[in-house]
């Protein structure tokens, strides 16, 4: 399968460190952001990528080239501006599959299994499914969440009068989007190339339409969009770093 990596975004709220470096090639843990999803997604067997970019984004291309140093095959979908996340995915259909394909966020930091991501591509092919999204628990600065999910399927949001029903075991629980997710093509083949459009309206068209399956991620994740945050990372993983070396070297 194919995973795109979106890279466009300017990056505001890290001015001024995203002045000169795009927001992916911040570096965590002695590695640019784009780097460790890329290297995750090598290890499982997800191979050709696809990256837009728009600000700076001449250095991505520069210091990531073709992939091959990482065992992977990279395409670039440029963007003279930022088209938002549908935009952006549609001016790239023309590198992306038929079938449906992974879009992740280059700016977050988790440790979801990507090697599930082709396994959920091939449910949806079979599912009628538009799109399935991996959720996760509201972060404190996002606490209202994104979208509701009731077992295996995001359902619209509940009313503040009815906060949750059951539909078989599960009960509405309204959790916030990871920037991680996958897509059918037909969802972007109707927006012209070149066009602004963000995501969120289109999935909750599908989503009312009961299109769209979702899971719950319980593990690491952090959206990286404040320098403070950016250090916060950095410091976390240095220290995991030391203690797993520290473990490694012990007698």
């Amino acid at each position: 399968m194919i995973a795109m990596l979106l890279a466009a975004g300017r990056g505001e709220r890290m001015r001024p460190l995203t002045d000169h470096t795009p927001k992916p090639l911040l570096e965590v843990g002695g590695k640019p952001l784009i780097v460790w999803h890329i290297e995750k997604l090598v290890r499982a067997d997800i191979t050709e990528l696809v990256i837009n970019y728009a600000h700076l984004g001449a250095q991505i291309e520069a210091a990531l080239g073709d992939g091959s140093r990482f065992g992977a095959h990279i395409q670039y979908s440029p963007e003279a501006r930022a088209l938002e996340t549908a935009g952006g995915i549609a001016n790239a259909l023309p590198l992306l599959s038929d079938e449906p394909f992974a879009v992740i966020n280059s700016d977050i930091f988790c440790d979801y299994d990507f090697a599930s991501l082709t396994e959920r591509a091939a449910a949806l092919q079979t599912s009628g499914d538009a799109a399935h999204l991996v959720l996760i628990d509201n972060p404190p600065h996002h606490p209202n969440g994104d979208f509701a999910l009731n077992g295996s399927r995001i359902v619209p949001l509940p009313s503040p009068t009815n906060r949750g029903g059951a539909e078989g075991e599960g009960l509405t629980t309204k959790l916030t989007f990871s920037g991680i997710g996958i897509y059918q093509p037909s969802l972007f083949s109707h927006l012209p190339r070149g066009s602004i459009a963000p995501l969120a309206p289109l999935l909750r068209a599908q989503i009312a339409l009961g299109k769209v399956g979702g899971e719950h991620h319980r593990g690491l994740w952090v959206d990286v969009g404040t320098p403070e945050r950016l250090a916060e990372l950095d410091n976390q993983i240095n220290t995991l770093q030391k203690t797993h070396r520290s473990q490694h070297n012990m007698p």
